[in-house]
């Protein structure tokens, strides 16, 4: 396929936007090459700025759960547009979806929207440290809850360390308050409660990580973290900013079967809209300002049209009791398939899927933390996008991200993924 305009806009991009993008995902710089700019996109394609159809399999990073321009959700958003775009003041609206979202979610009394998953995994991290009066978190290598301060940090060279940044302008006192573990190392996590439990005020996690491809939580695994938040009274909390309304309709603590403390939300929760959310029982929640004294607060939280849109979709969700199953059966079959005809050329592999959710990783050695998932062969997957991507495919640009499905991508469309993947095979 050719993307000239594509690569013209990418280089006026670059003139006026740091590194042309405003994420840094976008740029195309772990796989190679240009970037495609998009156009629009109508239920499960994207249609590129060179008149390219491509299959996409990122659904905006997940929130797409029905599919682009879903003809329900576009409607609400326009009639609520034209009664304005933004108040700053309360509606109803904000109440409905709450509502909606704290009868259909496990263990939540309340639910406080913001703007973006960041947020809400910040302003969680600081309710849990009101709450606890602690100050220190735990966060696993590999899990990724935004850009904040607190959750830039890697692990360092010992498997249970204090955290050091790894972005410039993070600084060493935002960074020893965050401990390091091993994802599915439940060990690490103890030996960290053992050293600084006193001081722990909570825990937060992925329960089924994305960002560095999928990662599936190990039998016993949250159970155990469960235990240690009760034993050293920390708080639990889930980051289902990717499973919340995607793996079930009380996603990921409905799915597994374990109920954390706080839970925080984005993607599906807006409809496509940029939308985020955290909430925990009441005992909690009436820690937040403007009814305790932990502070925050977002001048256009609770947009309207965010509202209308998350609002739409997650009825949508509730009505449509096969939807999941459509999901997962769609991704089964992507799976399987792709496993197959890999596994006839003999190229080292792993596949991990949990529901509507599922990553390939280049490797012979089981995908189950950060270190195993940098394993993967980074040229395999370069050519593999890239050779995916020249046959109508579109999937996440880097070896270290979830595939995301919707529910307007049909078996005719997995049936040509399919195919793609055996003519790049046979190109190898």
């Amino acid at each position: 396929m050719l993307y000239q305009r594509s690569s013209a806009l990418f280089e006026a991009a670059k003139e006026v936007i740091p590194g042309g993008v405003n994420s840094p995902v976008r740029a195309f710089k772990s796989v190679g090459g240009t970037p495609i700019f998009v156009e629009k996109a109508k239920g499960a394609y994207l249609y590129d700025a060179d008149g390219n159809r491509l299959i996409d399999y990122i659904s905006s990073w997940g929130p797409m759960l029905l599919g682009h321009a879903q003809e329900e959700v576009i409607e609400a958003i326009q009639k609520q547009a034209e009664k304005g775009t933004s108040y700053g003041i309360p509606t109803a609206l904000e109440t409905a979806i709450a509502e909606l979202v704290v009868n259909a979610v496990p263990n939540i009394d309340k639910v406080r929207f913001v703007n973006s998953g960041t947020e809400a995994c910040m302003s969680a991290v600081r309710l849990a440290r009101g709450y606890t009066g602690k100050e220190k978190i735990i966060k696993f290598a590999g899990c990724y809850h935004g850009h904040s301060d607190a959750f830039l940090i890697q692990a360092g060279s010992g498997a249970v360390t204090f955290g050091a940044p790894n972005s410039p302008g993070v600084t060493q006192g935002t960074a020893k308050d965050t401990l390091l573990a091993r994802y599915n190392d439940l060990a690490s996590v103890e030996e960290l409660f053992h050293q600084h439990g006193d001081a722990i005020a909570a825990i937060i996690i992925e329960p089924v990580a994305g960002n560095m491809g999928c990662i599936l939580p190990q039998d016993g695994f949250l159970e155990g973290l469960r235990s240690l938040c009760d034993q050293n009274n920390a708080l639990l909390i889930f980051d289902e900013v990717m499973t919340g309304f995607r793996l079930a309709l009380g996603g990921a603590q409905e799915r597994l079967g374990i109920q954390a403390d706080v839970v925080t939300f984005g993607k599906v929760i807006g409809g496509g809209l940029p939308v985020g959310a955290f909430a925990a029982r009441a005992e909690i929640m009436k820690e937040l300002a403007p009814e305790g004294p932990v502070y925050q607060a977002g001048t256009l939280s609770g947009n309207p049209l965010a509202m209308r849109a998350g609002l739409t979709t997650l009825e949508l969700l509730s009505k449509d009791k096969d939807l999941f199953e459509r999901l997962d059966d769609k991704t089964e079959k992507l799976h399987l398939g792709m496993q197959s005809l890999i596994e006839k050329k003999g190229l080292p592999h792993q596949f991990n899927r949990l529901g509507s959710m599922v990553s390939l990783h280049f490797t012979e050695t089981p995908v189950v933390d950060f270190e195993t998932a940098a394993l993967g062969n980074n040229d395999h997957f370069k050519a593999y996008f890239h050779g995916m991507l020249d046959r109508g495919v579109y999937l996440p640009p880097s070896a270290f991200e979830s595939y995301f499905l919707n529910d307007a991508l049909s078996y005719k469309d997995i049936e040509f993924t399919l195919d793609a993947f055996e003519d790049w095979l046979k190109s190898i």
